[in-house]
């Protein structure tokens, strides 16, 4: 449609989007999860059993809750963008293997793998003009 052929030229602006709506969405998830202290951690940390690493979960599991809400934030502003993207893609395979390892399927998995997806593409794409690490 002649219309919406206009629309590559806002590719950045696209990003920007993206950014913005998934920073806010990581932060909603991972702030919780930060403030739900040590049990909280350890129950999330617990989830590394599934890619074969028994030991640390609270550790594991705050590394977990400080990705996915600080990340969050460095998506939002654009800072430290590709190595937040390797980290929130990491977090979410985790997520995805949780899942399937309980016996979830991939129904329950979906969403973790839908967001691994992007985040993989994200890396090769960039934050985009509108981001601190704008080049």
């Amino acid at each position: 449609m002649a219309l919406l052929s206009n629309l590559g030229n806002y590719k950045n602006f696209g990003l920007l989007i993206i950014r913005i709506g998934l920073g806010i969405m990581f932060i909603y998830h991972g702030f919780p999860k930060l403030m739900g202290g040590v049990n909280s951690w350890e129950h999330l940390g617990a989830s590394m059993k599934y890619v074969g690493i028994h030991f640390w979960p609270v550790v594991w599991g705050l590394l977990a809750a400080v990705t996915e809400c600080f990340g969050g934030f460095l998506l939002i502003i654009g800072l430290a963008f590709r190595p937040v993207c390797i980290l929130l893609l990491i977090n979410l395979i985790v997520a995805a293997l949780m899942h399937l390892g309980t016996g979830g399927g991939l129904g329950d998995a979906a969403h973790a793998i839908e967001d691994a997806i992007m985040f993989a593409g994200l890396i090769f794409i960039g934050p985009g003009k509108y981001s601190a690490d704008k080049k």
